[in-house]
């Protein structure tokens, strides 16, 4: 069973767009969005769990993986899948 993937959003972010499609490629079905561009709320839990202001924010199990850039350099060192598997 894979790890519960979780990524802050926006509507129109090609960088969350590209992330979605990197993660559905290694067999993700599932991505509970937050979406901070209609939560104030929630962007500013975003902000104060990672440190960072920029989306997409993703997190899988309960490892910050980080931005698009993070997650695109965890698959090109084969980490991605070992994180998604993890137990």
């Amino acid at each position: 069973m894979m790890q519960p993937v979780k990524m802050y959003t926006t509507a129109v972010c090609p960088y969350c767009v590209r992330a979605k499609q990197i993660l559905k490629a290694r067999g993700v079905e599932h991505i509970e969005e937050i979406r901070i561009d209609t939560d104030p709320v929630q962007r500013a839990e975003m902000m104060e769990s990672t440190g960072r202001r920029t989306v997409p924010q993703i997190f899988i199990g309960q490892t910050h993986v980080g931005g698009c850039d993070d997650l695109v350099a965890l698959d090109a060192q084969g980490g991605l899948l070992t994180l998604l598997n993890a137990k």
